[in-house]
């Protein structure tokens, strides 16, 4: 592994001090500013020199990660169900960030992995997990990952019946028992059903089990019911809540026919903060409200709505963005789950009386404070409005979700380099765009001011990426290389390529 060591004795000695997050946030700031969360590490490696030669070694745009607040992420959530004396499970959602590191330091925690992909089940395996540890939630399964899943032991969360009947097949030609745990949706919240494309209608389960264990689980011999899944979207506690209610009784109705369920996995969905502020969060969707009805400058390209439409003085839609700044987070969101009433009691002595362990599958939540994504500035051109346009050296796909924008604002570290040929710099406001040949390439569609200016060699920095941002969309188009993964040891003030990209999996 490729391994670069920090020999700045400056830089070293940062690491012992916090460095003034005001201080890196002086050069760029959006109208109306999001202020990003920033964690010590990365405020020690945007305070020195070491981000340029990151840059210059790995290539731009270059992700830089770290898996202590990983680990951190993990374990408080542990030790809040821990407090309810619940038999609680952390499976780290894979989809939301490739890099396998974090897959080993889940696997060293002894946390379980939730797997979308063959790739994803081989590489886990590969790396020592245990196929126990392993589930795979793939809203699409070959007939080859099933294949290993069965083969391997690992248990499969069950989607369809097509995918029912052609793991049943499999099963029995590899005279195999094989885990699954039965995907359900529909569940009623507020006299209303929660419709999904994901999974099993709750009122299907009777007939769906009648149908295919009526002979009981010796005959059908293949197919084990060990734990009953769901995915909500969205960050709702209460929704999550109420399918938890809606399917304790379903258990104990399994249980009965001698079903074997030992766990409820309610998926993803635990939310985290990007920002410091709720009141900026609030300013900025103020503001912007405005200026979709023309009653202040916009704060976006174009004065695009971020999901919402001005109609006849009116707003229309909803915010088709990430809720950047929410309560409550994490541990304490689940906390308060636990303690939700149920059956006289609460969530988590429900799930105690049952010996029933529930199962959670975080991604962006437990990545927080992991990941930014650096990339450097190659232009600088004035458009005809007077904003300018800022190009840097990556595309919109490398710190993109399939929600509208990357609400947060970015940081500029000065080159500091007074020999390259350029303008002079001096105090402009404009907007970052990419290396894609389309009109659309802005990557971020938020107007941002430069009070310092910006220079060529500057480098932008997209703060807590690791979470979806940085590889959910990722694309190669014209050729451009993906991004380099690189993770930063703070113990050892030395960085390494990840596997992934050293054995280009």
């Amino acid at each position: 592994m490729n391994t670069l060591q920090i020999d700045d004795p400056a830089l070293s000695s940062r690491f012992e001090n916090e460095e003034n997050p005001e201080r890196l946030r002086e050069y760029c700031r959006g109208v109306a500013p999001l202020p990003a969360r920033l964690e010590t590490w990365m405020q020690s490696l945007c305070s020195g020199p070491v981000l340029a030669e990151m840059v210059q070694e790995y290539g731009s745009p270059l992700n830089l990660l770290c898996t202590e607040p990983f680990q951190r992420n993990i374990n408080l959530l542990r030790e809040t169900a821990g407090a309810f004396q619940l038999d609680f499970e952390v499976y780290f959602a894979r989809k939301a960030n490739k890099c396998l590191a974090f897959v080993e330091a889940a696997n060293q925690l002894g946390c379980g992995i939730d797997t979308a992909s063959t790739n994803e089940v081989r590489q886990s395996l590969a790396l020592g997990v245990p196929a126990e540890k392993i589930i795979c939630t793939a809203a699409v399964k070959s007939e080859e990952l099933l294949r290993l899943c069965i083969k391997t032991g690992i248990t499969i969360s069950i989607d369809n019946v097509d995918e029912l009947l052609l793991t049943q097949r499999l099963a029995r030609e590899a005279k195999r028992q094989t885990k699954i745990a039965l995907r359900i949706s529909g569940f009623t919240f507020e006299d209303r059903k929660l419709n999904s494309r994901f999974g099993f209608d709750i009122m299907e389960i009777p007939s769906l089990v009648q149908r295919f264990w009526s002979q009981g689980l010796a005959e059908a011999g293949t197919l084990c019911i060990s734990g009953l899944h769901f995915h909500l979207d969205g960050y709702s506690r209460q929704q999550r809540i109420a399918a938890i209610r809606q399917l304790l009784p379903c258990i104990d109705i399994l249980r009965s026919k001698q079903h074997p369920v030992t766990f409820l996995d309610m998926g993803g969905g635990i939310p985290m903060n990007y920002l410091e502020s709720k009141s900026d969060w609030e300013l900025f969707w103020r503001e912007h409200r405005l200026a979709l009805l023309g009653n202040r400058p916009p704060l976006t390209w174009e004065n695009h709505g971020l999901g919402l439409i001005a109609d006849e003085g009116r707003l229309l839609g909803k915010p088709k963005c990430y809720p950047y700044y929410q309560s409550p987070v994490q541990q304490e969101w689940l906390k308060q789950l636990l303690q939700a009433e149920s059956e006289e009691t609460t969530i988590a002595e429900s799930l105690c009386r049952r010996k029933l362990q529930l199962r959670c599958e975080p991604g962006r939540s437990v990545l927080d404070g992991c990941g930014m994504t650096v990339a450097r500035v190659e232009f600088r051109k004035q458009h005809s409005n007077g904003h300018w346009f800022i190009g840097l050296s990556m595309n919109r796909t490398q710190c993109r979700t399939s929600s509208d924008d990357f609400l947060v604002d970015p940081l500029l570290i000065p080159a500091g380099k007074a020999d390259l040929a350029q303008e002079p710099t001096v105090a402009i406001e404009g907007y970052l765009v990419g290396a894609y040949c389309t009109e659309s390439e802005f990557l971020s569609l938020r107007r941002l001011q430069f009070p310092q200016g910006v220079s060529l060699g500057d480098l932008i920095v997209f703060p807590n990426t690791a979470g979806y941002f940085m590889h959910f969309l990722e694309s190669r188009s014209h050729q451009f290389p993906l991004a380099q993964n690189v993770f930063f040891d703070p113990t050892e003030e030395q960085f390494n390529l990840d596997l992934i990209d050293k054995e280009n999996l």
